[in-house]
């Protein structure tokens, strides 16, 4: 080979070695919140389905990396002077990842799709302040009867069946996604899958491996690639906290989801502002089967809520990060003033548990009695287990006897969510929005996707959707909401034990992560320092 000839050889290699390494791909390693049951937008209910909705699609409006509700796929909205109809302008950029070009009639489809009673959406009634969705969802009128019209390619119309405060930022939620009405109908329960789902956000899915992890890549077709940093983000389902820490320590994740609750010292001395925690609008529970005998009478919920010691759960079990919680309703909630206390929250432990033995032995249980048999299901992390063991520990002074059930995130929640049987059972609900209907509505006796241990009470049912839910004075709305909420507590169809917080490992590396109330980071507004 001449000189040339090898100059020249030399020169196309390192061409194509450069070239590989200024287009090297930006690949963000996400640890999340348990394994998705599913990504259709209009099947999902869980934190964990909503991070990686979050980025392969975008609503019309989106909450951004510091939880703040900004622009999505609608570029700007205007509201009527009665509160009631919505119009939203649409980006003239606004494409699917196909190509397509966004459609308002794209968001028409999809929110007829989720309130069709065919669909099995559990989480349809997030979208109930849309006039007659309620009606649609059970069947009392037709999709096209919906308050969702295309005005043209670019506007959409929302009517409202009542001025509703939070509406726009309930669009943040996955249930305000639109699905692309082409694959749907083609490919039918399997448009969710890779090669045929077709999104809008700015992502697309690449890969979704059981298990393992779910793999998306950046968009060229969105509308704001250009300021999209990461080209690829891998999504990895954690349930074994201790086994994330290793892996974040070892630089084979950016994030983890949650940190171990007990490790929380040893955590900030190891890896210092790299645990970040802050407060997060959420309730951490114990939901009660009220359908079924002893469950179904109060005065056992209330003894089995009144022997927790929340302090002690709090501070030993998750190192201090955790609030404990004698309201259902999280303190600091918008629209909202003091949330209604349990009539024991200020009694002492000691008197709580003799209280609770004397409901209990009221009931027929305890010491002369019948033994009183409790079984408890959650899903499986460190976090969890160490609760409901301590739980079990603190009902032995009753004379309980506590046995569990333990599976992975998929399966309980689905278990929960179909109506499986339980005697207890562990949820935690993280706020949709800022505002005490988005916690009290879960327990709404027709709320059949979140009410799991199907609690009735018709004057909470009267208070929730004949007052609340049509009062346009906000002071009145929330005296109604207190009131429910005073119901619930007297009642307890689901134990309160503590109110949230985030809890993370974030790499020097990820840019651009901001702690929130609303625990919401979209990869696209974040970075990697290469």
């Amino acid at each position: 080979m001449s000189s040339w000839l090898k100059r020249t050889a030399l020169a196309a290699a390192a061409t194509v070695a450069f070239s590989s390494f200024a287009v090297a791909q930006v690949v963000y390693h996400r640890g999340n919140d348990g394994e998705p049951e599913t990504l259709d937008v209009h099947k999902t209910s869980t934190v964990g389905e909503s991070h990686v909705l979050r980025d392969l699609y975008e609503g019309l409006v989106i909450k951004n990396n510091k939880g703040e509700v900004v622009p999505g796929v609608a570029e700007k909205w205007e509201m009527s002077d009665d509160g009631k109809t919505y119009r939203f302008t649409l980006r003239a950029n606004a494409k699917w990842s196909n190509g397509d070009p966004l459609k308002a009639s794209d968001f028409v489809f999809a929110y007829r799709r989720i309130m069709n009673p065919e669909t099995g959406a559990k989480y349809a009634n997030i979208l109930y302040p849309i006039l007659n969705a309620e009606k649609v969802n059970k069947g009392q009128a037709k999709p096209e009867e919906l308050g969702v019209k295309a005005v043209d390619d670019r506007t959409l119309e929302i009517r409202l069946e009542q001025p509703t405060p939070y509406f726009i930022e309930q669009l943040t939620h996955q249930t305000g996604l639109p699905v692309h009405q082409a694959s749907v109908e083609k490919f039918g329960k399997d448009y969710v899958k890779p090669g045929n789902l077709v999104s809008n956000g700015a992502y697309t899915l690449a890969e979704f491996v059981p298990n393992s992890h779910i793999k998306v890549v950046k968009n060229p077709h969105f509308h704001d690639a250009a300021n999209v940093k990461i080209d690829q983000v891998m999504f990895y389902p954690i349930s074994d906290l201790a086994a994330a820490v290793r892996r974040f320590q070892a630089g084979e994740l950016h994030s983890t989801p949650d940190i171990p609750a007990d490790q929380v010292k040893a955590l900030k001395e190891r890896f210092g502002k790299q645990v970040v925690i802050g407060p997060y609008l959420g309730v951490y529970a114990l939901p009660v089967n009220s359908s079924k005998p002893p469950f179904d009478d109060v005065r056992v919920r209330k003894a089995l809520s009144m022997a927790i010691d929340r302090e002690f759960i709090a501070e030993r079990i998750w190192g201090g990060t955790m609030i404990p919680a004698y309201s259902f309703v999280p303190p600091g909630i918008g629209n909202y003033g003091k949330p209604a206390q349990a009539e024991y929250a200020t009694m002492s432990p000691i008197d709580r548990e003799d209280k609770a033995k004397a409901l209990l032995k009221e009931a027929g249980y305890g010491p002369g009695g019948k033994p009183l048999k409790v079984e408890i299901r959650y899903n499986t992390t460190d976090n969890n287990r160490n609760t409901v063991v301590a739980v079990a520990d603190q009902w032995k002074a009753l004379g309980v006897e506590t046995s569990f059930i333990n599976t992975d995130s998929k399966t309980h929640f689905a278990h929960l969510r179909d109506g499986g049987d339980f005697d207890v059972a562990r949820y935690g609900w993280i706020g949709d929005y800022s505002d005490p209907q988005n916690f009290l509505f879960l327990l709404e006796s027709d709320n059949k996707g979140f009410n799991y241990g199907k609690w009735k009470n018709a004057q909470y049912d009267d208070l929730m959707k004949n007052k609340a839910a049509k009062e346009t004075d906000l002071k009145k709305r929330a005296e109604y909401l207190l009131q429910a909420e005073q119901i619930f507590m007297k009642e307890e169809p689901w134990i309160p034990l503590l109110h949230y917080s985030t809890k993370n490992l974030i790499s020097d590396k990820l840019v651009g992560f901001h702690q929130n109330i609303s625990g919401v980071y979209p990869s696209r507004f974040l970075s990697i320092k290469q």
